[in-house]
C-alpha cells in the first residue's frame, strides 16, 4: 500500500484511540502502555540505523504485545512485508482489528501467547521481532528467541531497566549472571536508549531500556546451549563460591580447568562468556 505512512500518520493518537476502546493497563497481564508516538518512531528509527537498514522492506516483523499499537504504527511505516501482532489481550485485538481495515492485508494477528508460538515456522523472509515487552514474561520469552537466534535477524526489545542490565553486564559485576553470557554468546547487543516511567501509562516504578540484539556470525548449537545453561545454573546457584567447590560434583572439572588455563579459585562472574562455553564444551 503506497500511501501506507500517510494512513498511519492521519490515524487517531494512541492517547484517543485507548480513550475510545477504554483500554486500561492490567496488572496481571504486565502491561504498561506507551503512548508517545514520537517515542515509539524512535526505537524503530533506532533499531534500523543500527542495523544499516532504511526500512523493513522485503521481511517479516513480529510483534508480542501490541497493546493499543504505538511499535505497530511505526513498525508498519518502515514498510515491512507482512507484519504478525501477537496479543493475548481480546481488548487489544480489536485495536489491531480496527488497524488492519485501514492498512490493509500486510497485518495478521494472532490471540495468543507468545511463549507458546513458533515464530519461524511462517516465513522465509528476513524476520525482525520487536516488542515492548510484557515485565513478567521478558527473560523467558529473550531466552526461546536467543535459543534460535540464527532464525532472526533482529530483536529489538524493551526492558525494566535492571533487566536490560544483567544481559549487558560484563565479568565482575553483581548483575553478571546466566542471561549475560547466554545473550552475549549469541548476539551482539547494544542500548539504544533508556526511557523513565513517566513515559508510560500507568508509570512503572523502574526505569525501561531498549535494547537491540543482532546474532553473533557464529551461533551456539542446541547441544551447546543445553550444557552451557546447565553448567551456568550450578556455577550461580552458588555465585560467592569458588568453582572448585560449586562445580566439584562435575565429572573431569580440574582436568578441564587446566586444558583451559581457568583458574579452580575463580568465582562465577570473574569468567567471561568465552570461558564458559570453553568449559562446557570440555566436559
Amino acid at each position: 500500500m503506497a500511501d501506507l505512512r500517510a494512513i498511519i500518520d492521519s490515524l487517531p493518537s494512541l492517547k484517543t484511540t485507548v480513550e475510545a476502546h477504554r483500554l486500561m493497563a492490567e496488572k496481571a497481564l504486565g502491561q504498561n502502555f506507551l503512548l508517545n508516538q514520537d517515542i515509539t518512531d524512535k526505537i524503530i528509527r533506532l533499531s534500523l540505523s543500527n542495523q544499516g537498514l532504511e526500512n523493513f522492506k522485503g521481511a517479516s516483523v513480529f510483534e508480542v504485545g501490541p497493546g493499543p499499537g504505538g511499535l505497530t504504527r511505526a513498525v508498519l511505516k518502515a514498510e515491512p512485508k507482512k507484519l504478525t501482532v501477537i496479543e493475548m489481550d481480546p481488548r487489544c485485538i480489536s485495536i489491531m482489528e480496527e488497524l488492519k481495515s485501514k492498512t490493509g492485508n500486510i497485518m495478521q494477528i494472532k490471540n495468543g501467547d507468545a511463549l507458546q508460538y513458533d515464530f519461524a515456522k511462517e516465513s522465509r523472509e528476513d524476520v525482525h521481532i520487536v516488542s515492548n515487552l510484557p515485565y513478567n514474561i521478558s527473560v523467558p520469552l529473550l531466552v526461546k528467541w536467543l535459543e534460535k537466534i540464527k532464525d532472526y535477524k533482529s530483536l529489538t526489545l524493551m526492558f525494566q531497566k535492571e533487566v536490560a542490565d544483567r544481559i549487558l553486564a560484563p565479568t565482575r559485576c553483581k548483575d553478571y549472571g546466566r542471561i549475560s553470557i547466554l545473550a552475549q554468546l549469541q548476539c551482539r547487543i547494544t542500548r539504544l536508549f533508556d526511557l523513565s516511567p513517566e513515559c508510560f501509562v500507568p508509570a512503572p516504578k523502574v526505569w525501561s531500556s531498549v535494547l537491540l540484539f543482532q546474532p553473533q556470525e557464529k551461533t551456539l548449537s542446541q547441544e551447546q546451549i543445553n550444557k552451557l545453561e546447565k553448567l551456568t545454573a550450578q556455577a550461580f546457584s552458588q555465585r560467592r563460591k569458588m568453582i572448585r567447590q560449586s562445580l566439584k560434583s562435575l565429572h573431569g572439572l580440574e582436568a578441564a580447568c587446566e586444558a583451559k588455563d581457568i583458574a579452580l579459585t575463580s568465582r562465577p562472574e570473574e569468567l567471561s562468556p568465552q570461558q564458559f562455553l570453553a568449559l562446557s564444551d570440555h566436559l
